[in-house]
């Protein structure tokens, strides 16, 4: 058996995974992959001078163990790389093309490509899902100029490639984007029918509905001891000159009503920075999603995703339970990815 296999199997055994065969045949591919791209046989580069990709494309259902795999062969890379959610990856890339050195310049995509080059050769963006207009219309642009700076690029996504911003507005200007990964990256489904998440070992201990008098009762029975002995204080937070204000923190046990996270007008920047100081996190009253609040469902796909990121352990009170939830029509998919992760994070220790 091959060295990174091995390691690969005794990985998931002492962390208490179910092993796989589809997992490792898809971590094959990738050492395939890396092997294929690197190699400096003359007579290697001649024979896949027509199939040497730089991307690696890889999709399937929610809790499949896309990341887990990812993670595991990133950690094993001794290339120079770069890990980041692709949330993370988008505000970094809009920070650098607005700041002061870099504003209306025609050449910021070529100028923000060379500062990733600088630092890495491999980079990994987990989560990749495209859900705006701005960031549809300069993904081509982007991909593009970093394949041509030899760049190799891993993704790790619920959706097909072709089925990528569905429906979104101004579509055709997004398909560049999808011919540019089409040609350059391998394309891999991870195709497993169990979700690993929810095996009956994940039990759901904080995740509680509906919301009503008893569950409010136990949700604060429970934050009264994760929050016993520490001090109070309300949290200023500044993201880019706004004020995000956190009325129940506990050095790092903090609470929200819904609507504080999701009901206004913020999004992925802020809860970056909510996350960077919460160890725990309550989240109240999370209502039934449909098509009239699809924007909160949106706001609040993006707040689980962030949590899930930083491996933050949380307790809810919903108006749906973990069998039996209603969605807003566009984000059906998406939000099949955030009740997974809702079985993962409300059980996490808290330590």
């Amino acid at each position: 058996m091959r060295p990174l296999i091995k390691k690969f199997l005794e990985y998931c055994r002492d962390n208490k995974y179910q092993q796989n065969k589809e997992q490792v045949k898809t971590l094959k591919l990738l050492e395939f992959f890396f092997k294929r791209t690197r190699t400096p046989n003359i007579f290697n580069r001649f024979f896949f001078r027509t199939n040497n990709k730089l991307g690696f494309y890889l999709h399937g259902e929610v809790g499949v163990g896309k990341t887990m795999i990812l993670d595991f062969l990133f950690n094993e890379l001794d290339s120079p790389k770069l890990r980041m959610h692709f949330n993370e990856f988008m505000i970094y890339f809009h920070d650098f093309r607005h700041g002061n050195k870099h504003k209306n310049k025609a050449n910021s995509i070529e100028k923000f490509v060379e500062e990733i080059k600088n630092k890495a050769e491999i980079v990994y963006l987990d989560e990749f899902q495209v859900t705006n207009i701005v960031d549809a219309m300069i993904l081509g642009n982007l991909f593009e100029t970093l394949f041509k700076q030899n760049i190799k690029i891993m993704i790790t996504t619920n959706t097909k490639l072709n089925d990528l911003y569905k429906d979104g507005l101004q579509r055709d200007q997004f398909i560049p984007f999808i011919n540019i990964i089409q040609k350059n990256s391998i394309q891999h489904e991870l195709n497993i029918e169990l979700d690993y998440r929810k095996l009956e070992s994940n039990r759901l201990e904080r995740f509680l509905s509906p919301v009503n008098e008893q569950t409010t009762f136990q949700v604060n029975q429970i934050f009264r001891q994760l929050s016993k002995d520490k001090k109070f204080s309300t949290k200023e937070i500044f993201i880019k000159g706004r004020k995000f204000k956190i009325n129940l923190f506990f050095e790092g046990v903090a609470r929200f009503n819904f609507n504080d996270l999701c009901g206004m007008n913020i999004g992925a920047e802020d809860y970056i920075a909510i996350t960077n100081i919460c160890r725990f996190i309550t989240i109240d009253n999370i209502p039934i999603f449909n098509d009239d609040n699809s924007d909160k469902q949106q706001r609040f796909v993006t707040l689980i995703d962030i949590i899930y990121e930083k491996k933050i352990p949380i307790m809810i009170s919903a108006n749906f339970n973990h069998n039996n939830f209603n969605s807003s029509k566009k984000l059906n998919e998406p939000f099949k990815r955030t009740m997974s992760r809702l079985y993962e994070l409300t059980s996490l220790k808290f330590i």
